[in-house]
């Protein structure tokens, strides 16, 4: 009798155990980007997550969905503010379908070193003002992860404006990426980075623009390999949150989150900045061809973009970012 007593005690308080587990089990938050697993956006994203472990002391698990696995990029900020995923990390013109003065940062060479990139993103009072706003929309941005300045990889060589003139260009959904292909000569075709590499296999275009380690992650070169170091556009990925989820967290854990974010995005930056050289000497040994161009043609090229943006966004919000990005170069030359 006193074993099967003791028996009985023992099986209800694994049970008890196990409810207890099941009570305190980490809620599981989604994760999209379009990067592949062994990308730059992927390691900063697993930082991320063991940091969300960590400093929310396991109640809640970040878990990881890579290479476009539950969307491309706009569809992952529109489940954002669906809130159908938790957290996404993508170019700051992918945003503008949202808040359309976000293309203000892509405008052409606003920045020449990523010390001034990380001053924009960090301090600009200007951009600061607009991440503001991106709550009332759904979502918001939390930190500010690395992919570098946007070059090309085309086909066939592209040594000035002048080579760009009938070739066709991919490019995300951004005016002012558009406008600036344009300028330069390009014929523009919108699509998904997702659709990207067969794309251009199969002469849907020639070529594409992005970072250099997008264009090693995405293995972009094999198929264009050409790869001009114009690098146009300081291209970083804000990290963004959905506002629904974001609500749902106490103030302890929000502040776990921010935290979270602060730290991958130092891991970021340097991983990606500390990264080019070598990604290049990987890609041409794999058969690109790498080039930096005489980039005053391309600089004139681009010029009528800063007029049409003050057309379409206005004097003001153009003038602010040109000044701050005017301030911070002067302030962090470039050596």
């Amino acid at each position: 009798m006193m074993k099967k007593l003791i028996s009985t005690l023992a099986i209800a308080a694994g049970m008890m155990a196990a409810a207890g587990m099941a009570a305190h089990a980490a809620e599981v938050l989604k994760f999209s980007h379009t990067d592949n697993p062994g990308g730059s956006r992927q390691a900063a994203a697993e930082v991320f997550a063991e940091k969300v472990a960590e400093y929310t002391e396991g109640r809640y698990e970040v878990r990881i969905f890579p290479a476009g696995q539950l969307a491309n990029d706009p569809k992952a900020i529109e489940q954002l503010q669906l809130g159908g995923i938790d957290f996404t990390v993508s170019a700051t013109g992918s945003y503008a379908t949202h808040l359309p003065s976000l293309n203000l940062t892509a405008m052409p060479f606003l920045v020449d070193t990523y010390e001034q990139g990380w001053e924009l993103y960090d301090n600009s009072k200007w951009l600061q003002g607009e991440f503001d706003k991106l709550p009332e929309k759904g979502f918001r941005v939390l930190s500010t992860w690395e992919a570098g300045f946007r070059s090309f990889t085309t086909k066939n060589p592209l040594a000035s404006p002048e080579d760009a003139v009938g070739q066709k260009m991919r490019v995300y959904p951004n005016d002012m990426i558009r406008w600036s292909m344009e300028a330069i000569g390009f014929q523009t075709v919108v699509m998904p980075i997702t659709d990207v590499y067969l794309s251009i296999q199969q002469g849907t275009v020639n070529g594409q623009e992005n970072p250099v380690d997008t264009i090693k992650s995405l293995r972009f070169y094999e198929v264009a390999p050409n790869i001009t170091l114009t690098r146009h556009v300081y291209s970083p990925l804000p990290l963004t949150v959905s506002e629904a989820t974001w609500q749902k967290f106490s103030d302890a854990d929000k502040e776990a989150v921010r935290k979270a974010a602060a730290e991958a995005s130092v891991f970021s930056r340097h991983l990606v900045k500390n990264s080019v050289e070598q990604q290049l000497e990987e890609m041409k040994a794999e058969g690109a061809v790498v080039a930096v161009p005489e980039i005053l043609p391309f600089r004139n090229a681009v010029f009528p973009v800063y007029e049409k943006a003050r057309g379409v966004y206005g004097e003001e919000q153009v003038n602010q970012i040109l000044q701050d990005a005017a301030d911070i170069r002067e302030a962090l030359p470039a050596m």
